[in-house]
């Protein structure tokens, strides 16, 4: 875990000295802000129908990019939305705020440059 104001290391997929997938893997990273600033919209304006369906993708096919880890986040933070109590909507969306804001975190560390 990096200390206040580090930034976090790159994350780096599994398949990073796969020539064959460098090209997807590429296109995967290359889309990577997009669906991050999708994920905090839908967040912000609490669309969990929407959440919950980008989670879903992102769990599907970051594994497939060589990110498990994103995966994992992604599955935990599906898996919480699907058991949220529509009682108490906005109690139960802040419980995963810890969840949500990982998988961003994750998303942005695979991202960033050098």
């Amino acid at each position: 875990m990096p200390s206040p104001g580090e930034r976090p290391a790159r994350m780096v997929s599994e398949f990073a000295a796969d020539p064959e997938m460098a090209e997807l893997v590429e296109l995967f990273i290359t889309e990577l802000p997009a669906r991050i600033a999708a994920l905090h919209t839908a967040w912000d304006q609490r669309q969990l129908k929407e959440l919950t369906r980008m989670a879903h993708q992102l769990k599907g096919a970051s594994a497939g990019y060589g990110f498990p880890t994103i995966g994992t986040a992604a599955a935990t933070l599906e898996a919480g939305l699907k058991r949220l109590d529509a009682t108490s909507v906005q109690a139960s969306v802040e419980r995963l705020a810890g969840e949500f804001r990982e998988l961003v975190e994750l998303c942005g560390r695979a991202c960033q440059k050098g």
